[in-house]
């Protein structure tokens, strides 16, 4: 019996969607060590790059001296905050300090069983923006655990901030666009397929 021209380009259709070394499932892909790796690396980047600025700042700047960089609209200006954003509670530095040590595990934990290479990055970069300001809170003065986080680009009248809330910021919306764009934290995994032997 003649074969259907149709059946065959549906075959082909399938067998061109499924890739040569296997299938898609539902089942999420197992954690891969080499993307947390990458998680982990751009987290010390990240430390780096905020706890370098605010050397910086610390050995360039006097504290409450504002240095004009675009007018009022943006400026360095050297401050110590002992609380969160925009100086709120600030008597209650130690609980900024569980929270973020918290936070740093919860993060380093989740971004464990991640396997979307884009959602590593972003866990990767939120870890060391989270990261660094527990290491403020920790360590710097006046006591540990009681530490102020140091500030120093202000942002009009509005705040002033430092490295790591920028990218911190910058997290929370690429978390937003990926869920938008229907990301998921776990890609579907890739099962081998045994070769189908012709038919006789």
């Amino acid at each position: 019996m003649p074969s259907c021209p149709s059946s065959g380009l549906v075959s082909r259709q399938v067998t061109a969607a499924v890739p040569d070394n296997g299938r898609m499932t539902d089942a999420p892909a197992r954690p891969s060590h080499r993307l947390y790796v990458v998680t982990i690396g751009l987290a010390l980047l990240v430390i780096a790059a905020d706890q370098g600025t605010k050397y910086w700042a610390e050995n360039n700047l006097t504290v409450g001296q504002p240095v004009p960089v675009i007018g009022d609209l943006l400026r360095f200006q050297l401050i110590y905050n002992p609380g969160a954003a925009f100086s709120i509670g600030t008597g209650f530095t130690w609980i900024f300090t569980i929270v973020a040590g918290l936070a740093v595990i919860a993060i380093a934990i989740f971004a464990w069983r991640v396997t979307s290479r884009a959602w590593a990055i972003v866990l990767g970069l939120l870890l060391g923006g989270a990261a660094t300001h527990f290491g403020d809170r920790m360590f710097r003065a006046p006591s540990l655990g009681q530490g102020h986080v140091v500030d120093f680009i202000g942002y009009g009248n509005l705040f002033i901030g430092n490295v790591a809330d920028i990218v911190i910021v910058g997290c929370g919306v690429a978390g937003v666009i990926l869920m938008a764009r229907g990301v998921r934290f776990q890609r579907a995994a890739v099962e081998p397929v045994e070769p189908v032997a012709p038919e006789a």
